[in-house]
This record gives C-alpha cells, structure tokens and sequence, in this order.
C-alpha cells in the first residue's frame, strides 16, 4: 500500500469516526436507552466500530 493509500485510509476512518461519535451523542435519550447504549460512551463504541 502506497502512502497516499494510506493517508486518505486514516483520514477517511477519522472522518466516520467523527462522524459516528456525532450521531451517537446527538441520538435522542430515548432511543439510546432501547438499544442499551451510554451517550458518553460515543467515543469508545465509534472507535470500536470504525477501527475494530
């Protein structure tokens, strides 16, 4: 693999990443509740989603 590989393959799981933490703790309290996650854990369910 190429550095401009990877480069843009961290970049782009940076940007899930982010864009995974946003939409967990912007999920309303509710539905967080029904599917058994903590909102101040969006860090560490994003990271094991995006990066294993």
């Amino acid at each position: 693999m190429t550095l401009f590989h990877s480069l843009r393959d961290a970049v782009s799981k940076r940007i899930a990443f982010r864009r995974t933490v946003r939409a967990i703790r912007n999920m309303p309290k509710e539905i967080a509740d029904d599917l058994g996650i903590f909102r101040g854990d969006a860090d560490r369910i994003a990271a094991k989603a995006v990066y294993g």
